[in-house]
């Protein structure tokens, strides 16, 4: 209980203190730090901070080391004067900490130092996602949307019914995306493939709380390569979107979906086939080009789950239907080459995606591995150069999707069949996307140079998974403390002092008031969901139907620049993804094999 109230004092001392014009701010990793690793806290204030910072082990009431605040000339858009480090990497004592200032009553919330920081925390990223399942969901225990679907651009009659059931949810609304879906689906395999130790068997194959010997993650990625298998129930097909922006009428639980595609409400719904020409039922329609994205990136996932099934879990029987899927897609990707996004029906927004040749790549990449049948490898080089440094990272700013995904794991994925030659090729394709943001990132105190639109959040841990990969490749650890930095950022080191993904750390100050029904009618919060993240002043004045339901907690951290809510109204900073949730599993992963 003085645990509990401890925190709580701390908790509304610091929120009172918010907009006190003198107020001292800090600003750390939430999480915590691992004991070698370089630990940098940020501070800032409207007057100059004079005072020594006590680094203080909250458990023994003990000061562990006092420093002098190093300022830093680097304003770029913070809103306070007066900006400040403190280096306290030196400290590698394991314990729980918090920052304060000597005289005054200024601190930073508690965190960890720790070999165990980041152990298990996929495990709460999984958690998200299972909260996200279409058909049979174990958080609500439910089943829904048995009606998926009622095809459209498909080689049948329009509206005949298709199995298109399962798969996941794809962020506070209800609809289901092959173009999130498959990423969603490899990353984790991926994560699986390069660091198996970290992961644990807690869930069954339903995400019921009961082991059955299969790490969990591959259970859910297992949820997504079985509702891929029935998009493409035949080869020379496949479905690639449930559902659309009908979708929003509102917050309603997924069983009791009040959407109307025209069989009534809480029945069919549309599902579209890829065809690789634009596509849209209404004023809407989407730019294709052909089906290359996400043909590509479903036969990376099913390649593969063809190894890990036959050798990890020694099914044979599931790993060569994976194979033989893997195949089919691949083929389908090389017969229609380009890019297919995603519809829309009574609204502007979709996923606007433009790129295929990484997902190519990718591919033909895992399909070398797994069948060692040459051609696939030259189609991977061929990809390789195509898909080339192509990415958001360059950019200010870029459509909605538009690079998708965010990180072209295609490159790593190749890197080890290749000659010395290429391999330089494809790691200076890497460190040329990272060189762009380092950057951008000197402009601004916190070294961040993504840039800040719809899903920032999502670029920041695909950044960081390229940093991790091109460090694997290379062991070139340039760029170590620059990607630790982006780490922090998404655990507190912002401007607004929160985690970016919900309850994590539960101690500490994190997305709350999130766009999801889960929160608007359940009043429940789900661990693991990654928020879309801050968003440029100029795109959140500029979205149709957004609007904060409750006054501005985070008002004195505001800027003309970029901005966050945690409010259920901002569904452009404060609704979890399920792509971003999945795709930060390859970090999470990493930061816990290093304690392994």
């Amino acid at each position: 209980m003085f645990r509990l109230y401890i925190l709580a004092f701390t908790l509304s001392k610091l929120l009172s203190s918010a907009t006190e014009p003198d107020a001292i701010h800090f600003r750390i990793n939430q999480m915590g730090y691992l004991p070698e690793e370089p630990k940098i806290a940020l501070l800032f204030s409207n007057n100059a901070i004079t005072e020594k910072i006590l680094l203080v082990n909250t458990t023994e009431n003990r000061i562990i080391a006092r420093f002098r605040p190093k300022e830093i000339n680097t304003k770029g858009w913070g809103t306070f004067k007066f900006y400040y480090e403190i280096d306290f990497s030196a400290i590698s004592e394991e314990g729980e900490y918090r920052l304060q200032t000597k005289n005054t009553t200024a601190a930073s919330l508690f965190f960890k130092i720790s070999r165990k920081t980041y152990k298990n925390k996929s495990e709460l990223l999984l958690e998200f996602m299972r909260q996200q399942r279409c058909g049979y969901n174990p958080f609500f225990d439910i089943v829904c949307h048995q009606g998926d679907g009622r095809s459209f651009y498909g080689p049948m009659p329009d509206s005949t019914f298709v199995d298109a059931t399962g798969g996941w949810h794809d962020a506070g609304d209800q609809l289901k995306y092959l173009i999130t879906g498959s990423y969603a689906t490899a990353h984790m395999l991926k994560a699986y493939d390069l660091f198996p130790e970290t992961f644990v068997d807690s869930y069954n194959h339903l995400g019921q709380p009961i082991s059955n010997n299969i790490a969990d993650v591959l259970d859910e990625a297992k949820w997504g390569l079985d509702w891929i298998l029935k998009l493409q129930s035949q080869p020379g097909q496949l479905i690639h979107q449930i559902a659309d922006d009908r979708d929003h009428r509102g917050w309603k639980m997924p069983d009791n979906d009040n959407s109307d595609y025209g069989w009534g409400p809480n029945s069919y719904r549309t599902a579209y086939f890829a065809t690789g020409s634009p596509q849209g039922l209404n004023k809407y329609k989407s730019e294709a080009t052909g089906i290359s994205n996400l043909a590509g990136r479903s036969a990376a996932a099913m390649a593969i789950a063809a190894r890990i099934w036959k050798k990890d879990l020694q099914d044979p029987i599931f790993s060569a239907i994976c194979l033989k899927t893997a195949k089919s897609l691949y083929k389908l990707g090389k017969d229609k080459e380009g890019f297919q996004q995603g519809n829309s029906y009574g609204a502007p927004y979709r996923y606007a995606e433009k790129t295929w040749a990484d997902d190519m790549e990718w591919g033909a990449a895992e399909l070398y591995k797994t069948t060692k049948n040459k051609a696939y490898l030259e189609d991977a080089k061929k990809y390789a150069i195509m898909a080339n440094t192509v990415s958001w990272m360059p950019y200010d700013s870029v459509l909605h999707y538009e690079y998708y995904p965010f990180v072209n794991i295609g490159h790593y994925a190749l890197y080890e069949h290749v000659d010395s030659n290429f391999k330089k090729t494809l790691a200076n394709y890497y460190k040329s996307g990272i060189e762009d943001i380092v950057r951008r990132g000197k402009s601004n105190p916190y070294n961040i140079g993504v840039p800040f639109i719809w899903c920032s959040n999502n670029l920041l841990t695909s950044l960081i998974t390229q940093g991790i990969l091109y460090a694997k490749m290379t062991g070139d650890t340039t760029y170590s403390t620059f990607m630790l930095e982006q780490r922090d950022w998404l655990f507190g080191r912002n401007p607004w002092g929160t985690s970016m993904f919900t309850m994590m750390p539960a101690h500490g100050e994190y997305p709350f008031d999130v766009h999801t029904s889960t929160w608007a009618l359940g009043k429940k919060q789900v661990p693991g969901g990654l928020v879309d993240g801050p968003v440029y002043s100029t795109i959140f004045k500029s979205l149709k139907g957004l609007h904060l339901n409750e006054p501005d907690e985070f008002a004195a951290f505001q800027n003309n620049y970029v901005v966050y809510h945690d409010d259920i109204g901002d569904y452009s900073t404060n609704e979890p993804t399920m792509d971003g949730t999945a795709g930060s599993i390859i970090m999470m992963a990493y930061l816990a094999a290093k304690t392994e």
